[in-house]
């Protein structure tokens, strides 16, 4: 996999904890895990590890696999680290751990733009899984069309950054057949230095993503609207889905 420029530059690495606090979805997951009273948990995609430490409490085994060398490096420096197992890789390093629950948080499961790619790793996660074990994750709603909103105008905003003061703000570049480009702009102000971080999504629907699970021998259990686990409907802007294992 071709890793973006945000998660392989240090300096925009060390700004996404700042862009990305703790919000609802964060209390989803560990509600969630507590629900299930899941012991053995992967979190694929885990990036800086934000969510994946908050996880790592009263004895669980709490294993991070994440692709990006820097974001790794990031997440090993931050409080608590030592209590999760770091691994560099993608679904294929997942192995067979008889996981309770296995989490792409971050809208992770758009990463995945071809099928057969998305498949792969849902079968990689089938085989982490415990019989019984679950699949949560999240994707934005299509229907919403998100995108629309990722210029300048809507996104711009001013921050502190551990490299000085700095001026954010999205492009979007292109979209069709399911997918989205679109360009995060980065300007250090102190130096003039512009970063231009290109990433592409897919966007699938709350029925390709069913039948995808369906197909890879998952039960789909739950496909939430919001964070409260209220229901989804046409206007939600996420699809929370908790799939199990069958």
């Amino acid at each position: 996999m071709q890793l973006d420029q945000h998660y392989v530059d240090p300096r925009l690495v060390e700004l996404y904890d700042i862009e990305n606090t703790r919000v609802a979805d964060t209390d989803f997951y560990v509600r969630l895990a507590a629900d299930l009273d899941a012991r053995t948990i992967l979190d694929l995609g885990c990036g800086t590890g934000l969510l994946t430490r908050e996880l790592a409490i009263d004895g669980r085994l709490v294993i991070g696999v994440d692709p990006a060398p820097a974001m790794l490096a990031y997440a090993r420096r931050q409080p608590g680290a030592d209590r999760v197992r770091w691994v560099e890789g993608d679904s294929s390093a997942l192995g067979t751990p008889a996981a309770d629950l296995v989490i792409m948080t971050g809208n992770v499961a758009q990463v995945f733009l071809e099928d057969a790619e998305w498949a792969a790793t849902l079968r990689a996660i089938y085989a982490a899984l415990r019989e019984g074990g679950r699949l949560a994750f999240e994707s934005r709603n299509p229907d919403d069309r998100a995108w629309e909103r990722w210029n300048r105008e809507a996104t711009y905003e001013r921050l502190d950054s551990p490299h000085g003061p700095m001026e954010c703000w999205l492009e979007l570049v292109s979209v069709g057949h399911g997918l989205v480009r679109f360009e995060g702009h980065n300007v250090f102000t102190a130096t003039g230095e512009v970063l231009v971080a290109s990433s592409e999504l897919r966007f699938r629907s709350r029925a390709e993503l069913t039948d995808s699970l369906v197909n890879s021998d998952f039960v789909v259990e739950h496909v939430y609207g919001d964070w409260d686990r209220g229901p989804f409907v046409a206007s939600s802007r996420v699809m929370v889905v908790v799939a199990r294992r069958t």
